[in-house]
């Protein structure tokens, strides 16, 4: 009989042990059920294939014919490459001397030179398309590069041109004349700052303002607000969202060191939304509404354009939806909502992305285009969520500063942004604002279709990106005959199209017709062949093939 106790009491011990283990599995395994099943939403694991990939390029006898065409093909392709380089070498050549001298000395360059195909290909690009990184001037929705070559621009400055350069510079120029007299003295506020206040306040539906330097510092201080006032460790950002580049909102390849403290869950799904009702270390969620154009990917620049599996689809109601079923979640377990408007801030609505989907979040983060065209970061957030201090700890603060923050031409520049939104004659811009973006892409597409290219647009209003029906690797040549007819891009190419919203239907006209005869340049010259055994899943297959190979040296 005594023999047996110490044997009830390991099995005791053990389910004591199992019992306190198993809601933490249980935990576990729903955070990882609500991951995205790609690399984008696995961080350490999107970094470990980034160490083992090895480097290889094509020399130019394998350029023209990596996906298996046949001699002939390879041939149409490699005249039409080096008559597009000839075009190159004689319209750019002064911008493209200034690029590469200016290169050797700033690294952004150096990165932008180096990742504008995907890499096997970049070398002999760079060496025969290098593109110039120079303009001079701008004018209504155009800009000229050091050459005098003009160009529709759809670059969007990354998007800061909501509403036209013209505009940007009327805004920085009063600014100037407004701000002048105090000049760039630090510290204190210039009086236009009230106003600002205000009208941000009234915009966001929210109490309190703070200013930063850039829309990443803004999304930092929102973020640690969060934490410092819920007293939680853990922030959620979706698959594939930017949100700046500091370290614990970009978890993946590029951050040197893995965040501890960073969920990164699937978009639009009911488990992500169970990790929230269930974890009591979430202090926010971040929502970058761009993504929902492509929810669950990355920005689509065309380095990463390896097949033609690219997708884009904007549902406004679903994608409203999904965010009220959040607002819902982080209400109930007081988890801050932050909304990332750094990017389409102002670009949607004149309420910005809470107006437009109809949400309203805890906090707001904006940027870009707000300040006239100048650099700032914006936070607008509840009252108790912004304050940095406790009055019952006096050293239990919230820390954030920095040296141009308020800067006085900063700030006159934002009030003449904003005094111009709230007009009525200029917020009128707004007035079906979606039926004119989606009417566009649209009737591009029927002109694709007509036409029988493999190349189609999908939109979230005017932020656009380009997509291929046909299986194809060298999709990412479309960049380069585009900026030949005269259309100016961002360097990730075809992924990002940003119309500023004062494109009459004339300009865009041109710009449609530009884009046509830039698919057909392309397609004639046999970029877009392909036979039945071609498809996404085999470039796939042949890619890793020649992957292993270089690894292995077979």
């Amino acid at each position: 009989m005594d023999s047996s106790l110490p044997i009830l009491s390991l099995s005791a011990a053990a389910a004591v042990s199992a019992a306190a283990v198993f809601p933490k599995l249980k935990a576990r395994l729903a955070l990882s059920r609500a991951k995205h099943r790609s690399l984008t939403g696995h961080s350490k694991m999107s970094k470990m294939v980034a160490r083992v990939l090895p480097h290889y390029e094509f020399d130019i006898g394998h350029f023209f014919r990596s996906d298996g065409a046949p001699d002939d093909v390879a041939l149409q392709r490699q005249d039409g490459f080096f008559r597009l380089a000839r075009l190159y070498e004689e319209r750019y050549a002064k911008g493209r001397q200034m690029t590469a001298e200016a290169a050797e000395r700033i690294s952004d360059l150096q990165f932008t030179e180096n990742y504008r195909v995907p890499f096997q290909y970049s070398r002999v690009v760079r060496e025969n398309l290098g593109t110039g990184a120079f303009m001079e001037s701008s004018a209504g929705v155009t800009v000229t590069d050091v050459d005098g070559n003009n160009f529709y621009d759809l670059t969007g400055s990354y998007g800061v041109n909501i509403f036209g350069n013209d505009f940007y510079k009327e805004c920085i120029t009063a600014a100037e004349t407004r701000a002048h007299a105090l000049g760039p003295v630090l510290g204190p506020y210039h009086p236009v700052i009230t106003d600002n206040v205000r009208r941000l306040c009234e915009i966001s539906g929210l109490d309190e303002v703070s200013f930063h330097m850039s829309g990443t510092e803004a999304v930092m201080q929102a973020v640690r607000l969060a934490r410092y006032h819920t007293r939680r460790t853990h922030l959620v950002r979706f698959a594939g969202a930017y949100h700046g580049w500091w370290g614990d909102v970009q978890p993946g390849i590029g951050n040197p060191v893995s965040p501890h403290e960073t969920y990164t869950l699937a978009d639009m799904s009911e488990r992500t939304l169970h990790v929230l009702r269930t974890r009591k270390d979430i202090a926010c969620v971040l929502v970058n509404p761009l993504q929902a154009l492509h929810p669950n990917a990355n920005a689509p620049g065309d380095s990463a354009l390896v097949d033609s599996s690219r997708k884009g689809a904007f549902d406004r109601e679903a994608y409203g939806e999904w965010l009220k079923k959040l607002r819902e979640v982080c209400n109930q377990r007081g988890i801050v909502l932050i909304l990332d408007e750094v990017f389409v801030g102002f670009r949607l609505a004149a309420g910005g992305a809470q107006e437009y989907f109809g949400v309203r979040a805890d906090m707001v983060t904006y940027g870009k285009s707000l300040a006239g065209g100048l650099p700032v970061g914006v936070v607008c957030g509840r009252k108790e969520l912004m304050r940095r201090f406790r009055d019952d700890r006096p050293a239990d603060v919230c820390f954030a500063r920095g040296t141009f923050n308020s800067h006085p031409y900063v700030m006159t520049a934002m009030d003449e942004f904003l005094s111009r939104l709230a007009s009525p004659n200029f917020n009128a811009i707004y007035h079906g604002l979606d039926e004119t973006w989606n009417g566009r892409a649209t009737a591009l597409n029927e002109r694709l279709a007509a036409n029988d290219l493999p190349v189609r647009v999908s939109n979230l209003s005017s932020i656009w990106m380009v997509q291929y029906t046909e299986p194809s690797r060298y999709n990412w040549m479309l960049q380069y005959y585009l900026r030949a007819e005269g259309l100016a891009l961002s360097w990730v190419g075809t992924g990002r199209l940003i119309f500023s919203l004062n494109y009459t239907d004339a300009d865009f006209s041109e710009v449609a017709d530009r884009f046509v005869a830039a698919t057909e340049k392309m397609k004639r010259d046999g970029w877009w062949w392909h036979d039945a055994s071609l498809t996404n899943k085999s470039i796939k297959r042949r890619i890793l093939r020649e992957m292993v190979r270089k690894k292995f040296g077979r």
